[in-house]
């Protein structure tokens, strides 16, 4: 029936999506769905969407990246099976639901004449006079204006829905400060393929330039340049960019961590941050409320700018508001409940996926809460195997949530094949991870539970909400025989303060940041068996020897904040009289602080764990295990040159030796 309905007429653009290539004449329109992304920013006027193939599925992600592109007038087809199979997951069966239950859908059944919906009159789509020729809607021609008309330390939040020309007026944008003499700015998104529009609608309009991959170089010399987070987050550390007179446009800012935008914030004077309010990964409302508070601090002349008007559809577009329900993208946070008693409730995932009222609360909790949320989020919420659901409710609605995973657990056989990397298995992250890289193989054979997510409603945090839900989740994980409970998340100093207070350590450190969030990636746990206390003793102490060692080399870009926090968890060193001399002539005298690099690194990590507020201790940090040079350190402290930077060295060694003097 599909490729029947293909050759019905003549598509412009037409698209099949599925794993393996359909019959001709379809090849050339082939889409394998892990390459949905590739067409962002393109349009289509037939996409059918093969669930139905032997190994197809549903690739929620897919879905909801390509019906985006769907063109006003164009068909979007999804192929599946008429009845529910036996085995068939949680979130299938809700799709199917909520797809019979949909008022705008055509079915069309083997052996039957499709059935049509009712549908309102169509209006006419048309091009909105919007007064810019280069633009289709006046909400993209006032985009575009602000943009271009950005001014020092005021930035511009860009907010949209999709398929509203959020990324092309940052591409129109681009070309008119090109145009108007601008030599260089710096483009950032979670990942490539999201910004292509930006760099079309750039090639359009200026055709005179090159565009070599994800750098365009305008005629006149200016260029425009993708910088993937990670590497944007090294150079500013670097001093490699940022600074007076620089730009930069961070597109689906709420894909990213509020730390790694508040450092650009602080690096670029003239910075917008574009983001999709409800899309298929991340979530702009969430981006707002994580990060309106950096902005109110940092650039309180802040503003806002919102597209309301879709470019490729009509407003209230029917496959707009089925593709919001079927993935939840418009999924937001319940309602607050004034403090009062909290009911924890374990579900059975079977109830949760009939109780729409409750996924939607639960999940729109997921995804104002963290930065890459995605529609897969939601199929693996409801049908990955050993996944747990807990919540804490007030007033009938979700105020927390916390989905926790079993892991570890093998034979010792397997263990070892998984350890040797001959072996590996979905979904045991925490336990593969300690023993491929933390070189301990009882973390596979012993039983492990990981927290992967928890979130609090935004007006319920400070109360306690969070930690009582690790309290839960620990006391249920020691009842059901879990020897560790572990979670894993991006190294930031605020994260990594909460999960210490709940009385985790760190095991482990990813080498590199993710490319996506700038961020390394680390590992804690806490014991709750003598099994699990014996392991994580081990493992606490093999990461306190190798950090060292790691920051001054591999991890020598760590946030210096996040250095200190994890050295704050090794045992306190005892100084012996040399190396107190050693101090002492650092402090007092001339000593050169290079030659007592071992006392000094002593005398921070004593000040670490005794907990001390020195306000240079990060600082110091930086320089006696990262081996920070001159530049970075006059940069951080405002001194100018080396002289005043071994100043405030020697003043920040004297007041950690006063202080240390008077710890018991």
């Amino acid at each position: 029936m599909a490729i029947a309905l293909g050759q019905a007429r003549a598509w412009r653009a037409p698209c099949w999506v599925s794993p393996t290539p359909p019959e001709l004449p379809w090849h050339g329109a082939w889409l394998p769905p892990n390459k949905a992304r590739t067409r962002l920013g393109q349009e289509h006027d037939l996409i059918i969407f093969d669930a139905l193939c032997s190994g197809a599925g549903f690739d929620a992600d897919a879905f909801g990246a390509l019906s985006g592109t769907l063109q006003a007038g164009g068909l979007l087809v999804l192929l599946t099976s008429p009845h529910d199979e036996v085995g068939a997951g949680r979130y299938l069966i809700r799709l199917r639901q909520r797809l019979s239950q949909a008022p705008g859908v055509a079915r069309w059944m083997p052996g039957t004449p499709p059935r049509l919906p009712d549908l309102p009159a169509a209006s006419p789509k048309g091009k909105q006079k919007s007064g810019d020729p280069d633009c289709l809607t006046a909400d993209q021609a006032e985009a575009v204006k602000r943009l271009v008309g950005l001014r020092r330390r005021r930035p511009l939040v860009l907010t949209a829905d999709r398929g509203r020309g959020k990324t092309a007026a940052l591409g129109i944008a681009c070309a008119r400060l090109l145009q108007a003499g601008q030599r260089h700015i710096s483009v950032t998104a979670p990942r490539p393929e999201a910004v292509a529009a930006l760099f079309a609608r750039l090639e359009a309009l200026r055709p005179a330039g090159q565009r070599d991959g994800n750098r365009f170089v305008d005629a006149q010399g200016g260029r425009v340049e993708f910088i993937a987070p990670d590497e944007l987050s090294i150079r500013v550390e670097h001093g490699e960019a940022g600074g007076a007179g620089t730009w930069l446009l961070v597109d689906e800012a709420a894909a990213l961590p509020a730390a790694l935008l508040g450092q650009w914030l602080r690096a670029f004077p003239r910075i917008a941050f574009a983001t999709t309010v409800h899309g298929y990964e991340g979530s702009g409302r969430g981006f707002a409320l994580r990060f309106r508070q950096r902005l109110e601090q940092l650039t309180p002349d802040w503003h806002e700018c919102h597209l309301a008007t879709p470019v490729r559809w009509t407003e209230g577009d029917p496959l707009e508001r089925l593709v919001s329900d079927l993935l939840l993208l418009d999924a937001e946070p319940p309602p607050s409940t004034a403090p009062a008693a909290l009911e924890t409730v374990r579900w059975q995932r079977s109830a949760l996926a009939v109780d729409e009222v409750s996924l939607r609360e639960v999940f729109g909790l997921l995804v104002q809460a963290h930065y890459r949320t995605t529609p897969a989020d939601l199929q693996r919420l409801l049908d990955e195997p050993g996944l747990g659901i807990t919540t804490l409710t007030a007033g009938g609605h979700t105020q927390a949530v916390a989905v926790c995973a079993d892991e570890g657990g093998f034979e010792p056989e397997l263990a070892e094949q998984v350890a040797r990397g001959e072996r590996r298995l979905p979904g045991h992250l925490l336990a593969q991870s300690l023993a491929a890289h933390a070189g301990v193989r009882e973390a596979l054979t012993t039983r492990l539970r990981r927290v992967r997510r928890i979130a609090v409603h935004p007006q319920r945090r400070r109360e306690g909400l969070g930690r009582c839900l690790l309290e839960h989740e620990r006391e249920a994980a020691r009842q059901a025989g879990i020897d560790l409970l572990g979670a894993s998340f991006g190294a930031e100093p605020g994260l990594l303060a909460f999960w210490q207070m709940q009385g985790f350590k760190a095991v482990r450190l990813g080498l590199s940041r993710e490319t996506s969030t700038g961020e390394h990636a680390v590992m804690v746990v806490v014991p709750l068996s003598a099994r699990g206390r014996a392991l994580s003793e081990a493992l606490v102490q093999r990461f306190q020897r190798l950090l060292p060692a790691l920051l001054a080399f591999e991890l020598a870009d760590l946030a210096p904040e996040v250095a200190l926090a994890l050295l704050a968890e090794g045992p306190r060193p005892v100084l012996d009289a040399v190396e107190c001399r050693d101090i002492d002539d650092v402090a007092h005298g001339r000593r050169e602080p290079a030659l007592a690099r071992p006392a000094l690194q002593g005398l921070v990590r004593r000040a670490a764990t005794a907990g001390s507020q020195e306000p240079g201790l990060a600082w110091l940090t930086a320089w006696a295990f990262q081996g920070r040079g001159i530049a970075w350190l006059a940069a951080q402290s405002g001194a100018k040159g080396r002289r005043q930077v071994m100043e405030r060295l020697r003043g920040v060694v004297a007041r950690l030796q006063d202080d240390d003097a008077d710890m018991p």
